[in-house]
């Protein structure tokens, strides 16, 4: 089986030579095979978010190589890369048009990622059928609101109807970014339930940044934590299934010889 993503010793300081120049991420090496669902953790800083802004394009790494299927996407531009990788956000305002319809925010995503398809082609009846059974399949109502401005709905709503965005064509890689965070408890468990759902369904590979230890060890098949730009620890099979929150957090302070001091990780 080969690799679904391989990222080999890839660097990014911003603002280099300045008063602000800043380590995000360094030397970091990580491979995801098909099928994989890594949950990253780390505190505040620990590089998560520049991680998956390098694999999504939204800047090029000062070193290393990003191979996505085989293919080396190191420096294919974002919009390029959007059509194999769905991302979601923390900001449920974030990934759609707000004053556009259900409809015509599905359907420009629809038409991003299908190959040799215009962004300014046209959706069919076919196409808005197929809407309908995917919204409808949330259960949350939207498939009877496709004429609606996306502004109106709910943080919740809204983040369920990205999450179906990013994958109603299936992509090779999901990226959720804290994408439950913002929402409240009953909400977040209902779009996080909707998440592994689509996932498993579908078999997509996925990497999903979590604040939540508990989660991070729950969720998926493997945990990855990261500290100041590296990663300090990957769990997977009979290891992680066997491992507690305490052994953890005693394992991150053998590794990087201090304790770990995010609150909200240990809350």
């Amino acid at each position: 089986m080969a690799e679904l993503l391989k990222i080999d010793g890839i660097s990014k300081t911003f603002a280099p030579g300045t008063i602000h120049e800043k380590k995000a991420v360094e030397d970091l090496s990580l491979t995801l095979w098909p099928g994989d669902f890594a949950a990253i953790i780390g505190s505040n800083g620990a590089g998560k978010s520049t991680l998956f802004g390098a694999i999504a394009g939204s800047f090029y790494p000062d070193r290393g190589k990003i191979l996505l299927d085989g293919a080396d996407i190191t420096l294919l531009p974002e919009h390029r890369r959007s059509r194999q990788i769905g991302r979601l956000f923390q900001d449920p305002l974030k990934g759609t048009a707000p004053h556009m319809t259900i409809e015509e925010n599905l359907a420009l995503a629809y038409l991003r990622t299908t190959r040799h398809r215009s962004p300014l082609g046209i959706i069919g009846k076919r196409d808005r059928e197929r809407f309908r059974e995917r919204l409808a399949a949330l259960g949350l109502g939207l498939e009877d609101r496709m004429r609606s401005p996306v502004g109106l709905l709910s943080g919740g709503q809204r983040q369920a109807l990205t999450l179906l965005m990013a994958t109603l064509v299936t992509p090779k890689l999901l990226l959720l970014d804290e994408h439950t965070a913002a929402l409240d408890p009953a909400t977040a468990e209902k779009v996080l339930a909707l998440t592994k759902a689509i996932v498993a369904e579908q078999g997509i590979t996925c990497m999903m940044i979590t604040h939540n230890i508990t989660a991070a060890l729950a969720l998926g098949n493997r945990t990855v934590m990261m500290d100041r730009g590296r990663i300090v620890l990957e769990l997977s099979g009979e290891e992680r299934a066997g491992m507690t929150v305490p052994r953890l957090l005693e394992l991150f302070k053998e590794k990087v010889s201090r304790e770990l001091d995010n609150d909200r990780m240990l809350l």
